[in-house]
């Protein structure tokens, strides 16, 4: 089943920052990673909670508004997010992954589709 995500899919290296607790750094997800999440869940009805087991194959399409945008660092970000709401329980299982690049820039969106392998 192919699943589309509206908005645009953001980059892993851009979506932490580096703050301070008491005398030690750490990682934080900035507003723009929390909101894609969060539409993300809002959005991706079909694999929700499927909890996917065993080794799978991904199979993603990556509409993006320019031409700027790194296909790899918006790999990392959507299985973060499948792990996020339970589509999969662990990323590792991913044993393939089928990737294009697209310029939409009035609909910027992934479309994508989970098999077992």
């Amino acid at each position: 089943m192919k699943q589309t995500i509206i908005g645009v899919c953001p980059s892993k290296s851009n979506c932490y920052k580096i703050i301070t607790l008491g005398k030690h750094a750490s990682l934080a997800k900035t507003p723009a990673m929390k909101a894609y999440e969060d539409n993300f869940y809002i959005q991706c009805g079909y694999y929700r909670d499927k909890m996917i087991k065993g080794y799978f194959e991904l199979h993603i399409d990556v509409y993006y508004p320019s031409e700027r945008s790194d296909l790899d660092n918006s790999l990392k970000c959507v299985l973060d997010c499948l792990q996020r709401i339970k589509a999969i329980p662990n990323d590792n299982k991913c044993v393939k992954i089928v990737a294009r690049k697209f310029k939409d820039q009035n609909n910027p969106r992934i479309e994508f589709e989970i098999t077992a392998a």
